[in-house]
């Protein structure tokens, strides 16, 4: 029976690997070029600081921009206490039994859940029954439960990756296992769930339906002055000036969705070094 050497074997194995990491990046890279190329004219000082006119065909996208980091910024300072809490308690506090497990279970069957979902739910929850009506609250607390199972299996295994012997030790001198978690699982922890929340962040900065419902506008002449503001969002804008406004620029459109990918990956490159540099600082 033909036997291939270890040396050949590890080689093919490689080949198949950079064969299926090139279909993965392909696709991507040629997005990335056909954005960039046909929305690099429409960048400007004014498209990024002016308000839109013409009926959206001129003017800027800055209400829009303005309207996204104002949702997403609420909505990560909403999930990321709340989600490294309860990954706190499921990670050092809670015994393994059934009524764990099925909360395990259910986090991770709610991070499998569409978008458009979240998207209704937070429409009935927060936009009719709260009152909150069609506001950066409404849209922020809709994202929030959205990234909320993401936000604690990232904290959960960042907290699962710091050796067991810290806590051993600590706890070996007295300290109680709150100080232990605080002053020596959480610091140690810190880059995993920074690196998690920026990622969180990256995602739904580009989600479209759940703010949809909530938050989005099409068209809002003033900048937001509270939090029950309804406000003008990237991912909608693009859906509106790409499908309902006849006529559109095309460089306008490749010019938005070009901004909107911009934000999201220096998102996903703030996360690569800060990940990075906690990697290099840390001593095990």
């Amino acid at each position: 029976m033909f036997k291939l050497s270890p040396k050949l074997s590890q080689k093919i194995f490689y080949a198949l690997l950079f064969m299926a990491t090139l279909l993965v990046i392909t696709p991507a890279a040629i997005i990335i070029y056909i954005i960039i190329k046909n929305g690099a004219s429409a960048i400007t000082w004014e498209f990024l600081t002016s308000m839109p006119k013409d009926g959206m065909r001129g003017g800027g996208i800055f209400p829009a921009i303005v309207g996204t980091l104002c949702i997403v910024l609420c909505a990560i300072s909403l999930t990321l206490p709340i989600g490294v809490c309860a990954a706190i308690y499921l990670n050092e506090y809670a015994k393994d039994n059934l009524l764990t497990r099925i909360i395990k279970l259910a986090i991770v069957n709610l991070a499998g859940v569409p978008s458009v979902v979240y998207g209704l739910f937070g429409l009935g929850i927060f936009v009719m029954f709260m009152n909150f009506g069609v506001s950066i609250i409404a849209g922020a607390l809709t994202l929030s439960i959205m990234e909320l199972p993401v936000i604690i299996t990232t904290a959960r295994g960042a907290l699962s990756g710091v050796p067991h012997s810290f806590r051993e030790a600590s706890m070996s001198l007295g300290v109680s296992r709150w100080q232990t978690i605080r002053h020596i699982v959480l610091p140690n922890a810190l880059p995993g769930i920074l690196t998690g929340a920026i990622l969180s962040i990256a995602r739904i900065s580009g989600e479209t339906a759940p703010i949809l419902f909530t938050a989005a506008a099409f068209y809002v002449p003033h900048m937001p002055t509270s939090i029950y503001d309804q406000v003008m969002a990237l991912p909608y804008h693009l859906y509106i000036i790409s499908t309902q406004i006849p006529n559109m620029p095309k460089n306008i459109i490749f010019g938005t969705a070009l901004v909107l990918l911009m934000m999201v990956l220096s998102m996903s490159l703030i996360a690569i070094v800060a990940r990075i540099y906690f990697r290099k600082t840390r001593k095990w």
